[in-house]
């Protein structure tokens, strides 16, 4: 067990602080109550948002489904708008919208673009295109819908509703994504083995 030793006031108290074996150290800015976190979750998914507003043009220009295609620029739309929304959250807590990198999305996003780059042109790199956006958009129905319970929780009702038209959204495009996926590309992806 990793001992620290702290002086408190002026009485020159010695109190050791014990940080148990395995346990991580929170960061001198760590959050210390509900609200920070919540902050923290909403800087945090912001960034997600305007780095998928960068990412999903890309997966537009490489797709060759027409259907995929459009569900992608049908969510780059509604991604804009959940910027805005999530600007108006911002405004509700009495904070200026702030982005912090998202470690979480950069990694998603860096993966399908190796995913793009480990398939072929066509049905197999619209297979590719979908399980990658399926991942990105679970993280986001991930983290829309505990933001919306923090909301609730912390007693904030209107950005708990313009959360929850977030979740719902990433919700309908997920499903958007499987109907393409089961009603087409994974079947014509299959006929190519």
């Amino acid at each position: 067990m990793k001992t620290t030793e702290k002086t408190m006031n002026s009485k020159k108290t010695t109190v050791k602080e014990t940080t148990p074996r395995g346990v991580t150290k929170p960061k001198s800015n760590a959050a210390s109550g509900l609200t920070e976190l919540f902050e923290d979750g909403l800087k945090d998914i912001y960034w997600a948002e305007k780095a998928l507003t960068k990412a999903l043009p890309t997966m537009v220009k490489n797709a060759s489904s027409v259907e995929l295609k459009d569900a992608i620029d049908n969510h780059l739309t509604e991604t804009e708008e959940q910027i805005n929304r999530l600007e108006e959250v911002f405004k509700i807590i009495g904070k200026k919208a702030t982005a912090k990198k998202c470690d979480a999305m950069e990694g998603l996003i860096e993966e399908a673009k190796g995913m793009l780059e480990e398939t072929e042109i066509g049905v197999v790199r619209d297979a590719a295109i979908i399980a990658a956006s399926q991942k990105i958009e679970h993280y986001e129905i991930a983290t829309y819908g505990t933001l919306r319970q923090f909301a609730e929780t912390l007693g904030l009702p209107e950005a708990a509703t313009l959360l929850e038209q977030t979740l719902d959204e990433e919700k309908g495009a997920d499903k958007i994504l499987t109907e393409v996926a089961v009603n087409a590309v994974n079947l014509e992806a299959a006929e190519i083995e």
